[in-house]
């Protein structure tokens, strides 16, 4: 994963932005259900009332809390409310400015609260949040209540010992059940207030919003109007919150998305950077069809896990996390169930994922075989048609796809079973916060909407745990691709630049010289060229002659260092190879290999890739020499006529012909004809010839064939034997001295040819 993290640099001022965006989604996620508890705690239950400590409060209710601070002994409590409350009289301009939210000050006197000494306040608040439900209790004990008539009613409270008398049963106590109230146990005034110090402080809370719903009704205030008003409000900044999470989203998408496709654009092109940079023998590490899948399926995994990861991996911990805090602090109780419900999930997803990652380098495996097999099959049709092997190569095709698709759909099955079991979970949970939740709500300890809000804090967070869990099952398979493409972009290229090249005297004649070669195959035991030596000098032509296997294609891919030599030199104008720069000694061969090979496109721009800027003239006289210019003559395109992927709409002689032309308009200072004569009848092998001794006459040409006939007239024929130069000399020479020579001679040839 390193080597992916590597081309992630480049986006870092993305990733901090994609952060911030999730930060700021996942708080506007996580402040949502807190808005819905506050709309049905305060919207529904509290009739919108919010503040608990009045800004208006009527003038009786006040005294009436004095009395009460009194017969508890605590008048300097009293004196903290009277120094940020404010006396305001019917008729003057404050009660005319109150009266437009707070009817009653227009005809009656009212307390204003002052908040302009912000530490006065809150004493003030922390001593009506402890007193006013006492308050509460006793006007609703003597029957009068806080509401009275609009006129004003005097709250009955006793001073003394004696038991409060409500005034619909002289002589005796009210039942102190009242609705909506906690159960006391006593008729004494000392008793009923020390129960109430004693309460929980949301019994109080809803004792204190008790007393004001009766309050702001006294004052006039609209309650209906009141809770409408509050609701809108909040339901307007929730609608807000949800369109900034939205927007932050839609930007998290598109930045995640283009950060993924740049990724896997850059790692598509250092795959490729890297491959063009292989010699043969990092190729024969890897298989073409393997290749392909790691610049395909591979880097397409790494491109979905970056674009998943990047909201996944940050926005889960935050919610995560983030919802654990605010859901405790609705509901602290009930942790247990988040806890179990959690460990549970983790422990499937351990299961699961224990099960289903080592399947993941199995489905890659099986992808490069499947790939390999459809490869052959159509490359390979004709031989396959040829031979009647349909039926084989179905078959074949078949059990690549079966074990394919068997192992997906195991992997498949495993994680299908999760969702079931996560909504199993789901359900499981909601219900049992709100069977633990209804008992705590009955018994005051939580209220209806903490309980909801807990409910969905429970969902974000298990949500959170799942989409971890998705990160964690598709980590391993991107894993395993980035490994993949490591391997690819970290491989040593054997052959490369030297660090301090040298340069060929200009002009370059192109004189090759092996002294010594020997030559292995990486990880070979044996050598596969032992101990070669030859000069091959300009205005000449070398022919390597040999049967099957004896090593002559590899040794003219020395000399453009598709090997290197494993001892010996090979040295161009007298400089070793190794010390020349790829691209400057390239430049100076015109190569044409065993297996030609042409690209889709015209027929000039496969010419021009011997030489990008060759005239068309250059290309006609390449093509003439190559014996192929009657393919451009009669085609309405000329040499505009288009060639087929691979070159399939010509035949195998035009292919070498076309790569002979390739090559030849370099007007290069060696030519390696790699056995390119050999789907070519002798009347065009004879042109060709001709041909080259006046185009390349300062040249050197290397011939590699297994025909003895057209190199009899070579300047040097070097006889290879398992490897071995068992002869080097002309026709003549080879004739008398080298008995593998005049075996192939005499086998291809009649005695009166060969004279």
């Amino acid at each position: 994963m390193r080597t992916v993290f590597r081309y992630l640099k480049s986006y870092w001022a993305s990733i901090i932005l994609i952060i911030v965006l999730l930060f700021i989604q996942a708080n506007a996620d996580l402040t949502l259900p807190d808005y819905l508890s506050q709309i049905v705690n305060i919207g529904i239950q509290q009739n919108g009332i919010e503040e608990d400590l009045p800004q208006v409060m009527r003038a009786s209710s006040f005294e009436a809390m004095g009395k009460l601070l009194e017969m508890e002994g605590a008048g300097d409590a009293f004196a903290v409310l009277q120094k940020v409350y404010t006396h305001v009289t019917p008729g003057s301009a404050e009660a005319d400015a109150l009266a437009k939210k707070w009817p009653l000050a227009k005809t009656e006197a009212v307390m204003s609260l002052n908040t302009g000494d912000k530490a006065a306040t809150d004493s003030a608040r922390k001593v009506f949040l402890a007193e006013y439900p006492k308050l509460v209790v006793f006007s609703q004990m003597s029957g009068v209540g806080t509401t009275g008539s609009a006129g004003g009613t005097e709250t009955s409270v006793s001073t003394g010992t004696a038991p409060v008398a409500p005034s619909n049963q002289p002589g005796g106590a009210q039942s102190n059940a009242m609705p909506g109230l906690p159960a006391l146990d006593s008729t004494s005034p000392q008793a009923i207030l020390a129960q109430i110090d004693s309460m929980d402080p949301l019994a109080k809370s809803q004792l204190v919003v008790k007393g004001l719903q009766a309050e702001f009704a006294a004052l006039g205030v609209d309650m209906s109007a009141l809770q409408t008003s509050y609701i809108l409000r909040i339901g307007a900044l929730m609608l807000l919150i949800t369109l900034v999470s939205a927007l932050a989203t839609i930007l998290v998408g598109y930045l995640g998305s283009r950060m993924a496709a740049g990724t896997a654009r850059d790692l598509r092109s250092a795959v490729f950077t890297k491959v063009e940079d292989f010699s043969l023998a990092e190729f024969d590490s890897f298989s073409t069809a393997s290749l392909i899948t790691r610049s395909t399926n591979d880097i397409t995994q790494i491109q979905m896990m970056i674009m998943m990861g990047t909201r996944m991996l940050f926005y889960a911990p935050i919610i995560g996390v983030g919802g654990v805090i605010r859901a405790l602090g609705k509901a602290s109780g009930m942790w247990w169930i988040i806890a179990l419900a959690v460990g549970v999930l983790l422990a499937i997803i351990g299961l699961v994922f224990a099960i289903v990652v080592p399947k993941f380098r199995i489905v890659q495996k099986l992808i490069d075989r499947l790939n390999l097999v459809v490869r052959e099959n159509l490359s390979g049709m004709m031989v396959i048609r040829a031979f009647n092997r349909q039926d084989h190569e179905a078959k074949r095709f078949d059990k690549a796809n079966r074990d394919l698709t068997g192992t997906l759909l195991y992997v498949t099955r495993v994680m299908v079973v999760l969702m079931p079991l996560m909504t199993i979970i789901m359900n499981v949970v909601s219900v049992s916060i709100i069977w633990v939740g209804s008992h705590e709500v009955a018994a005051g300890s939580i209220r209806v909407g903490d309980m909801m809000a807990f409910m969905q804090y429970s969902m974000q967070i298990f949500f959170a745990f799942i989409m971890m869990s998705f990160m964690f099952i598709m980590l391993p398979r991107a894993s395993v691709s980035a490994d993949r493409i490591a391997q690819v972009i970290n491989t040593e290229v054997s052959i490369r630049d030297p660090k301090t090249p040298s340069q060929l005297s200009s002009p370059v004649h192109g004189q090759i010289e092996f002294r010594n070669v020997r030559f292995r195959y990486p990880g070979a035991q044996e050598d596969v060229l032992h101990d070669i030596s030859f000069t091959a000098k300009p205005g000449t032509m070398t022919a390597i002659l040999g049967t099957t296997g004896s090593g002559k294609s590899t040794l003219v891919s020395l000399i453009p260092r598709f090997y290197d030599v494993t001892e010996g030199q090979v040295l161009l104008d007298g400089v070793d190879i190794k010390s020349l720069p790829l691209a400057e000694l390239r430049s100076h061969i015109g190569f044409v290999p065993q297996k030609s090979m042409l690209f889709t496109g015209s027929i000039a721009e496969n010419i021009r890739y011997g030489k990008e800027s060759a005239s068309d003239d250059e290309l006609v006289e390449a093509l003439s020499i190559s014996q192929i210019m009657s393919l451009a003559e009669e085609s309405p395109e000329g040499l505009e006529h288009q060639i087929s992927q691979g070159g399939m709409n010509v035949s195998g002689g035009q292919r070498q012909r076309l790569s002979m032309a390739r090559a030849l308009v370099r007007r290069a200072p060696v030519y390696i004809f790699d056995d390119s004569f050999s789907a070519l009848d002798y009347k065009t092998d004879r042109a060709i010839r001709s041909a080259l001794k006046t185009y390349a006459k300062d040249s050197v040409i290397f011939l590699v064939t297994q025909r003895v006939a057209p190199i009899r007239h070579a300047e040097q024929i070097i006889v290879l034997d398992d490897g071995r130069a068992v002869g080097i000399g002309t026709h003549e020479q080879l004739m008398e001295t080298c008995e593998v020579y005049r075996d192939i001679a005499l086998s291809q040839l009649k005695q009166e040819e060969l004279a």
